[in-house]
């Protein structure tokens, strides 16, 4: 018998395999790159390789982890994006957290009539 909380099955995309590699200069942050691989592990030459860059910013709350795609070629041209895309990314998280703040500002809160007031009975 299959009940809700029970797991779904869990598989891997056997058709969307990537090679995951990390670089970093051990200041600022992270350069993953996804290197597209067919089932045996060869390179698959049909998709293009993935960049993506990884890094803190300082909050009030602290530092908050920013993950952010850089559009690149080659490592070389990762490693010269990386500042341009995290400024990118910073401005696309700050809009997401002030969207956020937006919609929980303008969130109205309706009491159950069912649940609230007074339960008497005689």
């Amino acid at each position: 018998m299959s009940s809700e909380n029970e797991p779904t099955e869990i598989a891997m995309n056997a058709t969307n395999l990537y090679k995951d590699e990390s670089f970093t200069d051990r200041q600022v942050g992270v350069i993953q790159r996804l290197t597209p691989v067919t089932q045996a592990g060869d390179t698959d030459e049909s998709r293009e390789v993935l960049f993506y860059g990884h890094t803190q910013i300082m909050t009030e709350g602290g530092p908050m982890p920013l993950n952010f795609k850089i559009e690149a070629e080659t490592l070389g041209d990762a490693v010269l994006a990386y500042g341009e895309a995290a400024k990118q990314g910073i401005a696309d998280t700050m809009k997401k957290i002030e969207e956020y703040r937006r919609q929980q500002a303008s969130s109205i809160i309706v009491p159950d009539k069912e649940k609230s007031g007074p339960k008497i009975q005689l």
